[in-house]
């Protein structure tokens, strides 16, 4: 009889529901028993990645700037793009009505997804994913990606053929907004969300099924990406960090790495400044255990509040220079970016390195 492998993601989700019911039945020895599997289960992983270190480490770019031909139209066949809307409400994670917003910050009633796959995309195959934070933002730029780089003849200059899923934060920004609950909180919630309910949400999707009546995603977790600049970067990171087993390969434009997290946030109470704790004087990166994690993170010249002293704990430039910093201490694969002459979110940026990115992101992808 066959049987469907346990792979580490599966083991990961029962130890999770098994210590929820240990933890009131036998106490924390079980919790700390149940942790330390989970850690195995995610150190056990049999697809263990090889690639080369070629593209990692820091890098200065600018201050000219050009659009990358592999992110230009070059007429190469078209894959399918679909768009759907899911209520707030309906979310078990993300419902909305969160006691730490901020009442006069607007929420979002319905939040977009929009889906790109592409032509190289065969159905019935699992596919691996990249998921898109304030989506659509630069979907046509990773759009043209995939169009011209699945079908390079050019084995190191060829992308999987990933399926984009572009998500819409929940409304507004900064502390007490929902976007900032979803993106700045230092917790696994966002990865639960997308893995849990955005996810399965997209396979069902009666025009996609149509389309595609064997859609299927890989569950390798290095076969899942996300990506997102701002506060969307920083919740890229958040979702590998706290979720290793669901999503590896992670990709930060200007990264709000500051303390941006709710003031009442039960995770005030562990991470105090938020995801400045990364880079802190806490050196979470550093003093945690390696992870299996693949991160490219970049910052600009003039990026946001560029000139504030360490104790604001705001300054963008200083947050990611010390993060990229500590992953390099910490021997991760890491590609850092320094751009002159830009500004936050600058799209001049992800025009001239986009491709690259990509290509870097997903060096040493095995497909299933």
């Amino acid at each position: 009889m066959h049987t469907a492998p346990i792979t580490p993601s599966k083991i990961f989700i029962m130890l999770s529901t098994l210590n929820a019911f240990c933890f009131h039945a036998y106490g924390c020895f079980t919790l700390s028993f149940i942790g330390f599997a989970a850690t195995l289960a995610i150190a056990d992983d049999t697809r263990v990645e090889k690639p080369s270190a070629n593209g990692n480490g820091n890098f200065v770019i600018g201050p000219d700037y050009v659009l990358a031909p592999e992110l230009k139209d070059q007429g190469n066949p078209k894959g399918k793009e679909f768009q759907f809307k899911m209520a707030l409400a309906e979310s078990k994670i993300f419902p909305g009505n969160d006691p730490t917003l901020d009442p006069k910050k607007p929420v979002r009633k319905e939040r977009k997804i929009t889906v790109y796959v592409p032509a190289a995309y065969q159905d019935g195959t699992k596919a691996p994913i990249l998921v898109m934070h304030d989506g659509p933002s630069n979907l046509n730029l990773v759009r043209n990606a995939l169009d011209n780089l699945t079908i390079s003849k050019d084995v190191d200059r060829r992308l999987p053929a990933f399926i984009a899923i572009a998500v819409e934060n929940g409304g507004d920004d900064g502390k007490g907004s929902q976007r900032g609950l979803e993106y700045d909180t230092m917790s696994d919630r966002l990865a639960r969300f997308i893995n849990d309910e955005v996810l399965p949400t997209v396979l069902s999707n009666a025009e996609i099924k149509a389309a595609y009546p064997k859609i299927a995603f890989t569950e390798d977790p290095w076969g899942k990406a996300a990506m997102g600049c701002s506060s969307g970067g920083a919740a890229a990171l958040t979702m590998g960090w706290f979720r290793p087993d669901l999503f590896r390969r992670l990709i930060t434009y200007s990264g709000t790495f500051v303390d941006q997290q709710d003031d009442d946030a039960p995770e005030e109470a562990k991470y105090p400044l938020g995801a400045w704790e990364y880079h802190s004087s806490m050196n979470l990166i550093e003093k945690t255990d390696k992870k299996p994690l693949r991160i490219f993170t970049h910052v600009a010249e003039n990026d946001n509040r560029a000139n504030d002293p360490e104790e604001t704990y705001h300054n963008w430039v200083m947050a990611n220079e010390r993060t990229a910093t500590a992953l390099k201490a910490k021997g991760y694969d890491y590609r850092y970016i320094f751009s002159k002459a830009t500004k936050h979110c600058d799209r001049k940026v992800f025009e001239h390195t986009l491709a690259e990115t990509l290509l870097w992101t997903w060096r040493g992808y095995v497909a299933e």
